[in-house]
């Protein structure tokens, strides 16, 4: 499978059904819906959004993989919230790959990648205009998955996107902060030049400011619940 398909297959507009689910469940917990140490039930939660249980225990395991929920052998799983250090070290992970990402972008990327990269740029700034953090989130999605398809490392997207699976629903409840879509879009902004120029360091330190941002907006996020 191409670089290109690996990171289609993992954040394109396919979005499974245990997605939507792991989403929804997500923004409780974030918000405080869901305290930490809330059992959840897969039957209760099959009932409550009407699937089978089976999407139910695939949104549990994504959970559990961001750090946001503890799966228990043989009992339910509950509700978990990362500590601080490690929701930074997660953070300065994702920054860091991200930056390789980037970098080696700015290097490789096509001629038709780099258009496609500023016809999803663009469609983020009508975005802004909007407010729609939902759909921003979606179009960001796609905006960082061109970059790591554009460094044409297979294994390097792997890791990457492990890594954002792990801190996808941080990422995403930042956006509600008063403005972000604006300052994310300017940030974005700043590594796309980049990498349309060829500049390697600038892009890796344009990627990398932009994702140490986004730890902090969530931490502004999470202070003010």
């Amino acid at each position: 499978m191409s670089t290109l398909a690996l990171v289609r297959d993992a954040v394109g507009s396919r979005r499974t059904l245990a997605e939507e689910l792991r989403h929804q469940i997500a923004d409780a917990i974030i918000t405080g819906l869901l305290a930490p140490g809330t059992a959840l039930d897969e039957t209760v939660l099959a009932e409550r959004f009407r699937v089978s249980r089976t999407p139910v225990r695939e949104a549990i395991r994504l959970l559990d993989a961001a750090g946001l929920v503890e799966a228990r052998p043989h009992r339910a799983a509950v509700v978990a919230r990362p500590t601080h250090e490690r929701l930074i070290g997660m953070f300065e992970a994702m920054a860091e790959l991200e930056a390789l990402c980037a970098g080696l972008a700015a290097e490789r990327m096509s001629v038709r990648e780099r258009r496609a990269l500023e016809a999803t740029h663009e469609e983020l700034r009508v975005l802004t205009c909007g407010g729609d953090p939902q759909r921003y989130h979606e179009m960001n999605e796609a905006f960082h998955g061109a970059v790591y398809a554009g460094a044409h490392n297979g294994y390097l997207a792997e890791l990457t996107l492990a890594t954002r699976l792990r801190v996808a629903p941080f990422r995403r409840a930042q956006f509600r902060n008063l403005g972000r879509l604006a300052k994310s879009h300017g940030e974005h902004d700043r590594v796309m030049v980049a990498i349309l120029r060829g500049d390697r360091a600038g892009a890796a330190a344009a990627m990398r400011a932009h994702i140490i941002t986004v730890g902090e907006e969530y931490e502004a996020y999470a202070h003010s619940l």
